[in-house]
């Protein structure tokens, strides 16, 4: 408990210094985040903030978790490598889009083909340790043994976190405060279940992000962009593959959930009826933007959805 709280308070810490050195940086590389055009017309102001500022968030989590473990475990490994894969991926992403001024990175195609590469590469690993295997459990109700079906599953698992997360990354202070709340919430999990390494990483990445969210909060003085919210949706996949919790993950994540669903299901309903919508814009917190909450009402009532979500998946389904 006391590495976790140690690892916790140094990530918020080395994330509070470094982004301050970061940002300036940043800035005269002219790293600036581009916004969508179909995006609500106050989003507009936000142009040239600058963005990659997750890159922080990813140095201060391993920099921490090497410094309180001293030595790296293979679960906090593994889970650090699925870190930094998606953040490379979310990186090079980031860099086209600065590169052509526009909010347009990589090919929707592209993209999904390295991560669902590198998500095989995980759940193919995962299926062959003996100590990870292929059961999946199910809350109270018990195991059920996928076979090789759970490589399918572990691939659809994290392609799918690290989107949710991406697509939650919308507005200011969004993303890192939902991801601070539901890896603080898989630290006390992996305790739970005897992973005092996991837990340390799991509180490493919500210090991270709550150290990140002194530069984010509204108004950003910068954004983390695809490099931060794919990474952290992918570790957060992750750790809840290792400790065998894949199923609380839906519901500790639950705004993750719920900001992927509502674009999913718009797009479907969009093409399925000609054009019609069933939200104003997805993902969801646009809809609520555009139904008349003031940015910061949106974050913060999807912060507390967040924290009613964690303390459930805590007490309940865990």
């Amino acid at each position: 408990m006391e590495s976790a709280a140690l690892a916790a308070a140094l990530a918020a810490v080395l994330t509070l210094f470094l982004g301050r050195a970061a940002i300036p940086r940043l800035r005269a590389l002219r790293a600036q985040q581009s916004i969508r055009e179909d995006a609500p017309a106050r989003h507009q102001a936000k142009a040239g903030t600058p963005t990659m500022g997750g890159i922080v968030i990813l140095l201060a989590v391993v920099v921490a978790t090497l410094i309180v473990l001293r030595r790296l475990p293979l679960g906090a490994a593994f889970a650090l490598l699925v870190m930094l894969g998606y953040g490379f991926v979310g990186g090079l992403d980031d860099l086209l889009k600065i590169r052509r001024h526009q909010n347009l990175g990589l090919r929707a195609r592209e993209r999904l083909t390295v991560q669902i590469l590198l998500a095989t590469l995980v759940a193919v690993y995962v299926a062959r340790r003996p100590e990870l295997g292929t059961v999946l459990t199910l809350p109270r109700l018990g195991q059920w043994d996928l076979g090789w079906g759970y490589v399918i599953f572990a691939v659809l698992y994290i392609v799918g976190f690290a989107n949710a997360v991406n697509l939650t990354d919308g507005l200011d202070g969004l993303a890192g405060g939902t991801v601070a709340i539901a890896s603080g919430a898989y630290a006390a999990i992996a305790l739970r279940v005897g992973q005092s390494e996991l837990a340390v990483l799991s509180a490493a990445l919500a210090g991270a992000c709550l150290g990140f969210l002194w530069f984010n909060a509204h108004p950003a003085a910068v954004i983390m962009g695809d490099v931060g919210s794919n990474a952290l949706g992918a570790v957060l996949a992750a750790i809840a593959i290792i400790t065998k919790t894949e199923l609380t993950l839906f519901v500790v994540g639950l705004v993750f959930v719920m900001e992927a669903a509502s674009d999913i299901v718009q797009v479907a309903y969009f093409k399925s009826t000609g054009g019609k919508r069933i939200f104003r814009m997805a993902p969801l917190h646009h809809h609520f933007e555009l139904s008349g909450w003031t940015e910061t009402q949106t974050v913060t009532r999807f912060w507390l959805i967040a924290a009613f979500a964690a303390l459930f998946g805590l007490t309940v389904v865990f």
